[in-house]
């Protein structure tokens, strides 16, 4: 037998293995996985896919040098951006006030730079594994990495997939999204390994099984048990009813008919108030009117008198300031008792780009004439809770203003310093139209309620609006782009969790191995 010849085994050609797929199959794997993570995300909901969108990614990746594998990730990290944020598109022809093919370049600017984040996840699988490291264990740090270190500037968490199914999302107060996303990943290699194994012509490797199968397992166990103890606690927590006013003013109304937003605001409250709520809670700057810093109090007491009830609402603050700008706008939330008397504020800190910032604005000041309708708002600095007084007790709560609430870092931030009974997010979201945005949006806040075991109140301008209960279910919410209101009882609760005491720092932890293993070479590499 020569050296050319195959090698038979009774009559059967044992064949090399498969290797890398072919760069054009590849990239169509990578994109299928865009898709796949896109179709299971909040919007379209189809959360069992959750189970099998990085499996094509995974197989793309096999093998491949880094580079490829960085561009396989861009691929596959763009198709889901492009798909799942295409109304930014909308957004940005709003407030920017740019053509609508200027928007679209943006839109893929930014989409690109946010598909960035799976390009990581690629270029540190594809350096790791070239050099020698378990690949499945690679992918799953490096899937960890990407979610932890790459800063986003619409953030969202593979966790999100699966809102719908609590059982699945109740480790999060172990270890916040990146652990709900991580027992997803796990369940994904372990089927990405049964494909694997057909094109690579080898029997199974039963570990990434075993891994998947012990993790959802583990986490739906977890999930089964904890939801029965913490649904205990809620039962025997102080309970109070909340309203939520959903006023649907116009993004340009809002400014220019201030009476007609609060003359909305106030008779809705009045019906939810003879529907026996406790207290009311409005939506993202309800009180559009500017105020003065050193008069706001006093200005905004008779909004919260004409209301009647203990209230959060939100409001525009100026303060003067020594230089050529005269002064500055604070989004803020204040809290009022029955009386009308103004307790508490809290400025957002977390501002929204283009609109509530302009980027380099306070740099490059002409941009502000290019970009007119973009906001001029300036962020916040302090993150105590507002003093709540309802039924005769005072209540801290923990204010989140717009997309703060998809923030885990921030919010656990916020969390320990404030001590909350309840989380309370205003939010308007009307500038990105009636999309899927508002929904991708309460579905990335739920996890927040998981991770701080509180109940978690919406309380928005056009949709949105909900009340979040503290094992992540959804026990009310409104419509979108229609007036409404929301009347749902919560609980006055306070915990500890896992999470809120150790934070990302065993991820940190993950992510700084998996770097050192993109540059440093395995002594004993792993067999084919």
């Amino acid at each position: 037998m020569t050296d050319a010849e195959p090698v038979r085994d009774v009559g059967l050609v044992l064949r090399a293995p498969a290797g890398p797929l072919r760069t054009p199959i590849a990239f169509a794997a990578a994109i299928a996985s865009g898709l796949l993570y896109w179709l299971a995300f909040p919007g379209v909901d189809a959360w069992p896919l959750a189970f099998v969108a990085w499996v094509p990614l995974v197989v793309a990746l096999h093998g491949q040098p880094p580079k490829r594998a960085a561009l396989l990730g861009l691929a596959s990290g763009c198709t889901m951006n492009v798909a799942g944020f295409i109304w930014l598109q909308e957004m940005l022809k709003t407030f920017s006030g740019f053509p609508a093919p200027i928007c679209f370049l943006f839109l893929l600017i930014v989409c690109t730079y946010q598909g960035g984040r799976i390009a990581l996840l690629g270029w540190l699988h594809g350096r790791a594994a070239s050099r020698g490291w378990p690949p499945n264990a690679v992918f799953a740090a490096a899937f960890v990495a990407s979610e932890l270190l790459f800063p986003l500037l619409f953030p969202w968490y593979y966790a999100a997939t699966v809102h719908q199914v609590p059982v699945l999302t109740q480790v999060a107060d172990l270890g916040g999204p990146i652990l709900v996303g991580l027992v997803l990943v796990a369940a994904n290699l372990a089927l990405a390994e049964l494909v694997l194994a057909r094109l690579d012509r080898r029997s199974l490797r039963p570990v990434p099984l075993v891994v998947g199968g012990i993790a959802l397992g583990l986490s739906c166990l977890y999930g089964a048990l904890r939801i029965r103890a913490v649904d205990a606690a809620t039962r025997n927590a102080p309970q109070a009813t909340v309203g939520i006013v959903q006023a649907d003013m116009g993004l340009m109304e809002k400014r220019s008919q201030y009476a007609e937003g609060l003359r909305r605001h106030l008779t809705m409250s009045e019906t939810l108030r003879s529907q026996g709520a406790d207290f009311v809670v409005w939506s993202e700057t309800s009180a559009m009117r500017p105020v003065r810093d050193e008069m706001y109090a006093q200005e905004l007491r008779g909004v919260g008198h004409s209301i009647g009830l203990p209230a959060i609402f939100g409001a525009v603050i100026l303060k003067s300031v020594p230089d050529e700008r005269d002064y500055v706008m604070f989004n803020s939330a204040v809290a009022s008792d029955r009386s009308g008397a103004v307790g508490g504020r809290y400025d957002k800190e977390y501002l929204l780009m283009f609109g509530e910032y302009l980027p380099f604005g306070d740099t490059f000041p002409i941009l502000h004439k290019w970009s007119p309708n973009s906001g001029h708002f300036t962020p916040g600095t302090a993150l105590d809770p507002l003093p709540l007084i309802v039924s005769g007790a005072t209540h801290n709560v923990t204010m989140l203003i717009c997309y703060e609430d998809v923030l885990p870092g921030f919010t656990r931030k916020a969390v320990l310093k404030g001590d909350p009974e309840l989380l309370v997010n205003m939010t308007n979201d009307a500038w990105f139209g009636d999309t899927a945005e508002p929904w991708e949006h309460l579905a990335l806040a739920q996890l927040r309620a998981v991770e701080h075991r509180r109940y978690l109140v919406r309380g928005t301008n056009s949709g949105v609006s909900a009340v979040v209960d503290p094992v992540g279910r959804v026990v009310a919410h409104s419509g979108t782009f229609r007036q409404e209101t929301v009347l749902a009882p919560i609980h006055w609760m306070r915990s500890r969790t896992v999470y809120e005491l150790v934070d990302d720092w065993l991820w940190f932890a993950v992510s700084a191995v998996v770097i050192v293993c993109a540059f440093k070479r395995r002594q004993t590499p792993l067999k084919a």
